[in-house]
């Protein structure tokens, strides 16, 4: 009986994982990359270019224990951003099993002044191997 609710409780668990992985509403995205190879990065630093409008926009991650311990994160185009992520993990004990969560910490806020083309640079500080998932999106 005892294994049966143990069992019971991982289901439900993967379950609401699985439910909070699914994608967000995509049309307030307007960027995303997700860096789990290596080969993404120039001398470890991860550079790419994109179009934004004049708004308020949020980044977001899907971050887990092998991602980089720190990331830095900077945009650049008629406004300067520059924020030192740091990854924080969150133990949630259920009273018959715990599980991890993990978030990267920092402003995750931006104001863009005017519509442009910005360029994005990722540093993971060393750590090309681990993955993660990083968003900008509209608020």
């Amino acid at each position: 009986m005892r294994k049966s609710v143990y069992i019971l409780a991982v289901v439900i668990i993967t379950i609401a994982i699985a439910i909070s992985l699914q994608p967000k509403n995509e049309t307030n995205t307007v960027y995303h990359v997700t860096l789990a190879d290596p080969k993404l990065y120039n001398n470890g630093i991860f550079t790419d270019n994109f179009k934004i409008q004049k708004g308020t926009y949020q980044f977001s991650f899907v971050p887990n224990g092998d991602s980089p311990q720190n990331l830095s994160i900077s945009l650049k185009g008629n406004f300067s951003y520059n924020e030192d992520f740091s990854l924080n993990g969150t133990i949630h004990n259920t009273g018959i099993s715990s599980y991890d969560t993990w978030d990267y910490l920092g402003n995750k806020i931006i104001e863009i002044p005017q519509d442009q083309k910005i360029q994005i640079r990722i540093d993971p500080h060393g750590n090309v191997d681990g993955s993660v998932s990083v968003e900008l999106n509209r608020r």
